[in-house]
């Protein structure tokens, strides 16, 4: 009957450096994730599996505005694959391909079908008997339904809102702020860094592998991904 917000806020210290709260997922790895909008809902068995989620193991995983749900969904399901028993196909073959779908979106290349896809997939494994593969697809129906806007984003933009997917970043550099100091061109691992001594330099995107180490060296915040 505790709130939500009152376990993460008063009795978990509230979210870490002052960050937003964005989702918390309750459960363990298969279950649902619940947004911002049910703050306040009471935890109890019947209210979470009316929202998506479940009360499960008892576990709770409080997300921020850095974390991206679609990149989160993958991670739950990459457990499920892995703890599958193989027996069922629907759980066997089903969860590979939501996988699938869900490493294409985070790359960028998936299409809208293939989110149609992912969908209908969830409700067939959600059928199946064994716990394990039956609640392997609330992680991904609870973020498509209150995270949707992230998976389009994803697919029609090809860009990561939250700033996570590795294939859909690229880095840049703000000539406004940028010294010259050469720091960041001398930790590129790859040479992508082009500019001389006191002047603002350019990240080549070409050969960029978007390690941030850049980012992590430069002392005047004048690099930032997109």
């Amino acid at each position: 009957g505790t709130t939500l917000r009152e376990v993460i806020e008063e009795i978990g210290g509230g979210i870490p450096n002052g960050k937003k709260f964005k989702a918390a997922q309750t459960g363990g790895p298969s279950g649902g994730c619940i947004p911002a909008e049910h703050f306040d809902i009471p935890i109890d068995y019947d209210n979470l599996i009316s929202i998506g989620s479940m009360m499960g193991s008892g576990g709770l995983i409080v997300m921020d505005e850095t974390d991206c749900m679609v990149d989160i969904a993958k991670f739950f399901l990459e457990f499920t694959v892995e703890e599958s028993c193989g027996k069922c196909t629907p759980c066997r073959i089903g969860t590979k391909r939501m996988l699938e779908i869900l490493t294409k979106i985070t790359k960028g290349t998936a299409t809208m079908e293939d989110l149609d896809k992912l969908e209908e997939l969830c409700y067939y494994v959600k059928e199946i008997l064994p716990a394990v593969s039956a609640n392997s697809s609330y992680p991904v129906l609870s973020t498509l339904r209150y995270f949707r806007d992230e998976y389009e984003a994803h697919i029609k933009e090809k860009r990561c809102p939250a700033g996570v997917c590795k294939a859909l970043l690229s880095y840049h550099i703000d000539a406004d702020k940028c010294k010259g100091c050469t720091l960041c061109a001398r930790n590129c691992p790859v040479g992508a860094i082009i500019g001389s001594v006191k002047n603002p330099h350019i990240i080549d995107t070409d050969k960029c592998v978007k390690c941030g180490a850049c980012m992590e060296k430069c002392k005047f915040g004048a690099i930032y991904k997109q």
